[in-house]
């Protein structure tokens, strides 16, 4: 008697790490289906993209020596011309090329100060959220008290007794602002870890670690992304804020420090408008279109919200 060959497997079974990269894959494909939905929203990020395009190539557009105060190429405070589009500083220097320059660093310290911030406030509401009891109450107390105390005010208290450099504003804007995130993220785990595979994770051996970082964290994520979008724009205006009252890095070109000079500079007084115009729009621009980004992401993550396009 003869038997028949099995035929031979038409494909293998796939890895789950094949399988989750395909689901992100399918997960990224319907944010952007859903974002694009969102007019406001492609309008922030098509500044965004600009800007940061501009920001990127800026060495290639101006050149660093448009910071040169020595080497300037025009006289102290020209108005707007066909040589200078946006007129000269008080040294001199180009407005079009120190507003581009000064985008590479506004746009640095926003990004990394925002990222620190939902960084702790996402681990404290995390932590805090999944342990409970006395633990969460006594963490809670510490991020109300930091929550009633004016960030602007704590972050001049830190810019003022540290060294004046970009790395030091980035800390004091992200140490300073991250209750906000804190509260969030702790109320999401408090409801994630209310549903049922939570109970079958735990019973199934799974430790504090394991449940954080396989369950809870993945669900938090999207709201950390809103989180972080709409964070960034605050940490630019808070930027500038301290660039302004004099406590940013003197060595650099911000936005907010280009603002601080014209108030030096007596621009306010005397009518040089041209002086503090550009700086004040190019951070109300940028502003605006993290804030645009960040409400349609907040849309298209939770469409119970009603954001409107």
């Amino acid at each position: 008697m003869t038997t028949t060959p099995a035929a031979p497997a038409t494909g293998s079974p796939r890895s789950a790490r094949s399988l989750a990269w395909e689901r992100r894959r399918h997960s990224l494909v319907r944010f952007w289906t859903a974002y694009r939905t969102h007019r406001a929203g492609l309008l922030g990020l098509g500044a965004l993209a600009l800007i940061a395009l501009v920001a990127l190539t800026a060495p290639l557009l101006v050149g660093s020596d448009v910071q040169s105060v020595t080497n300037a190429p025009g006289s102290a405070l020209e108005r707007p011309s066909a040589e200078f589009p946006l007129g000269t500083d008080q040294f001199g220097r180009s407005l079009l090329g120190l507003l581009v320059w000064g985008a590479r660093i506004s746009l640095t310290v926003g990004l990394l100060a925002a990222a620190l911030s939902v960084a702790i406030g996402t681990l404290v509401g995390v932590v805090s959220g999944h342990y409970g009891g006395w633990f969460s109450t006594v963490v809670m107390r510490i991020t109300d008290w930091f929550l009633v105390m004016p960030t602007l005010v704590l972050a001049i208290v830190l810019a003022t007794v540290m060294s004046r450099s970009m790395w030091t504003v980035i800390v004091a804007i992200g140490v300073t602002t991250w209750p906000t995130t804190a509260r969030l993220v702790r109320a999401q785990t408090i409801a994630v870890e209310s549903r049922p595979y939570i109970e079958r994770a735990k019973a199934l051996g799974g430790g504090h670690g394991h449940i954080m970082n396989r369950h809870v964290l993945p669900n938090v994520m999207p709201l950390v992304l809103a989180q972080t979008t709409l964070g960034i724009s605050s940490a630019i205006l808070t930027e500038a804020t301290l660039a302004f009252l004099g406590l940013g890095d003197p060595t650099v070109v911000s936005w907010g420090g280009m603002l601080q000079d014209a108030r030096e500079a007596g621009a306010v007084s005397s009518g040089h408008w041209w002086y503090l115009a550009p700086p004040g729009i190019a951070i109300a621009a940028v502003a605006l279109a993290f804030t645009l980004c960040g409400r349609a992401v907040e849309s298209v993550l939770n469409p119970k919200l009603g954001v409107a396009r």
